[in-house]
Parts: C-alpha cells; sequence; structure tokens
C-alpha cells in the first residue's frame, strides 16, 4: 500500500517526540572565538561560557542541547565543537561572533585584553523554545550584561523550566552586583568563583545560601565551596601542571550540573567536576573535552 501520510507529518511527529523527551541539560550562552596568551606563546581556539559548560556536561554523560548565536557558515575552527554538540539558536554571519582576548600570567591571574560581543545583542529570550518543561535543568551561561541574563531567566520561567542554574563573572559582579544578586536570588543553583564572591559579599566566608538554594564558589587551584542553607563543605582539588586555565569555571559548572541532573549529591559532583577541570587546564581550550 502506498504511503499517503502528508509530507509535514513526519515533522510534526518529530516534533512531538522532541517535546516529550526530557533531557538534562539545556544550556543558554555564546560560543566564541579567543586569543590567548600563554606565557611566550599565543593561540587561536574556541572559547564561550556556553561552550565550556556544554561540552563538560555532555562529555561526562549528560544529554545537552546548546542555545546560542550559531553561524551560517561554520568556521572551521568551530567544526569540531558542532559536531559534538546539539546547538541551535539564531543565525548569525562567521564574524559576527563573539571575540575575546586573554593574557594569562600565573597563579590564576588573568589580564582580559578585549571583548567583543558581537550578535550576542541578537541573542533574543523570545528565541528560546517554547517549551522547557523537557529539559531536568537550564543553564544560563556569562551573557553581556547580568540583566541580559534576568530577561532570559523571567522568558525560561514563563515557559515552564523545571531548574535554572545560572553563572556570573567579574565585569558584571563590578558593575552590575545588584543585578547579579538578584539572578542568584531567582536562580535555584548558582555559580562563581571566589573573587566574584569577595566582590557581593565581602569575603567567601560571608556568603550565604538561601533556603532550597545550592551555591558552588571555585577557588581555583584550592578546589571549591559547596554551600546549602544547611551545609557549607569544602572540596579539595588534585595539583596539576596548569597550562590554560581559561575554561576551568565553566567546565566545573557543567560537570556538575551534569551529576546533579543525575541524582549525585552536590559534594560528589562538585568532586567529579573539580577532576574534569583539572584535566580542561592542562591543555589548551577545551580540546581535553573534545578529545
Amino acid at each position: 500500500m502506498a504511503d499517503i501520510r502528508r509530507p509535514s507529518d513526519s515533522v510534526v511527529i518529530e516534533q512531538v517526540i522532541h517535546n516529550t523527551i526530557t533531557l538534562d541539560l539545556l544550556v543558554v550562552g555564546v560560543v566564541s572565538l579567543d586569543q590567548l596568551h600563554l606565557g611566550s606563546k599565543s593561540f587561536h581556539t574556541v572559547g564561550g561560557a556556553g561552550m565550556y559548560t556544554a561540552i563538560a556536561a555532555q562529555s561526562v554523560g549528560a544529554s545537552v542541547e546548546l542555545f546560542a548565536p550559531r553561524p551560517i557558515r561554520m568556521p572551521s575552527m568551530l567544526k569540531q565543537v558542532d559536531d559534538c554538540l546539539d546547538w541551535f539558536g539564531p543565525e548569525v554571519l562567521p564574524d559576527e561572533l563573539p571575540r575575546m582576548e586573554i593574557t594569562h600570567h600565573g597563579n590564576d591571574v588573568a589580564t582580559l585584553n578585549s571583548l567583543e560581543w558581537g550578535a550576542e545583542i541578537k541573542f533574543d529570550p523570545e528565541d528560546l523554545p517554547s517549551d522547557l518543561s523537557g529539559y531536568k535543568m537550564v543553564h544560563l551561561a556569562a551573557l553581556s550584561s547580568a540583566e541580559r541574563q534576568l530577561h532570559f531567566l523571567e522568558e525560561c520561567r514563563s515557559r515552564g523550566a523545571q531548574l535554572i542554574s545560572a553563572g556570573t563573572y567579574s565585569y558584571v559582579v563590578q558593575h552590575e552586583p545588584q543585578a547579579v544578586l538578584k539572578l542568584m536570588k531567582e536562580a535555584e543553583i548558582f555559580f562563581m568563583n571566589e573573587n566574584e564572591a569577595t566582590g557581593l559579599f565581602g569575603s567567601v566566608a560571608t556568603v550565604v545560601a538561601d533556603p532550597g538554594k545550592l551555591i558552588f564558589v571555585t577557588l581555583g587551584r584550592s578546589g571549591a565551596i559547596v554551600l546549602t542553607d544547611e551545609f557549607s563543605g569544602t572540596i579539595p582539588a588534585r595539583l596539576v601542571t596548569e597550562l590554560d586555565p581559561t575554561g576551568a569555571g565553566d567546565t566545573f559548572c557543567g560537570a556538575t550540573l551534569a551529576g546533579l541532573s543525575h541524582g549525585v549529591l552536590p559534594q560528589e559532583a562538585a568532586t567529579r567536576a573539580i577532576n574534569l577541570a583539572g584535566l580542561v587546564v592542562t591543555g589548551v581550550g577545551p580540546q581535553a573535552l573534545l578529545d
């Protein structure tokens, strides 16, 4: 018998299946093209908080999608990332991708020489999938402002996001501290590093988690702190030979979220994530995750 289904039937079925399957994580962020200065050498590589978080989560077994501006023509440098990730988002020109230039000085000290957000400005919460209830978690990685993250958070809530995580970075902590604090209050899970915690609270020791919330504070080579309203503990890091620490914090974030999405306790999820971040910093860019 001939197949008399309308051509659109298969598309509708695929959409229904996609909407009913529960995925572990949706990462909202950007993919960037970076120039890194490490000692006397310089490297061109891929970066972006969204990219590192998504690939780290996927590399430890989570089912992940990345919502980020996507080039119409994929640069060769991004092909391996594109092959690895389920990446969708508004289409942009390749030269509109965000770009960063960073100099690492060692001992957890770095200089952000330049940052061009490019097509991130075309990144609109309205472009999110209409139904986010099929994801266990949605993570809001670093964007050009904390206010932008808040707009995405509000839209994610209205579209049925079950649990929302967010991260921050030093520039917005310095320039938008109140917006960052609001983002931290609205999200169920929040990630920051030691310097950012000090900028927001005066010291790491005074960081407090609201009831039902989970906070992670990364400490570089000293590990990370896990905070709830009932628990505080420090997870140590193993000693490694660091080459490029650029994506360590976002790698920690992605791997931690992957563990949490599979029901692992926060302390155990953080321990696994610290080990993965330690592996990443021994190479340049995200290559350890892609390999």
